[in-house]
């Protein structure tokens, strides 16, 4: 019967193997999954069927999108990102006011280009840069600021 030989986990070997992980894309069913929550939100939104949860969703969606393509991964204008800001808050607003949970075509559209976006960058950006635009989401919706750098002991 043969030997096997074991292999000691040094610390080291460790690290190395996470940050080699850190540095490839996100594997594609993951990315495909995360892509069709905001599809499927965007879809109930811009059909009046949508709810608090699928404008949060778009609301984080939009926030992500901005910080990966801030990170150099896609691309997305301050002016697109302001416009969809409006969009989404106004639907809060008539959401909470009225129950209606509703973007317009105009606003639905530009989302779209939005859910887009983020679904390429899902795909191509570097598992690294989508945990650090998630870190930076994390730290605005704590209240704290999300251009904050955390320094991490060794």
């Amino acid at each position: 019967m043969a030997k096997t030989i074991s292999f000691r986990q040094s610390p080291q070997a460790a690290r190395a193997r996470k940050n080699r992980t850190l540095l490839l894309s996100m594997p594609r069913a993951s990315a495909d999954d995360l892509a069709l929550r905001v599809h499927v939100a965007l879809d109930a939104l811009s059909r009046g069927c949508g709810n608090v949860h699928a404008a949060q969703t778009l609301t984080q969606t939009m926030i992500l999108t901005g910080f990966l393509a801030e990170a150099g991964y896609g691309e997305a204008t301050f002016e697109q990102m302001q416009q969809a800001e409006a969009d989404i808050s106004g639907a809060f607003d008539r959401g909470r006011a009225s129950g209606e949970w509703q973007l317009d075509d105009a606003a639905a559209a530009r989302f779209a280009v939005i859910a887009s976006t983020y679904d390429y960058q899902l795909q191509r950006a570097p598992l690294w840069a989508v945990a650090d635009a998630s870190d930076r989401l994390d730290r605005f919706v704590s209240g704290e600021s999300f251009d904050r750098v955390i320094r991490k002991r060794a």
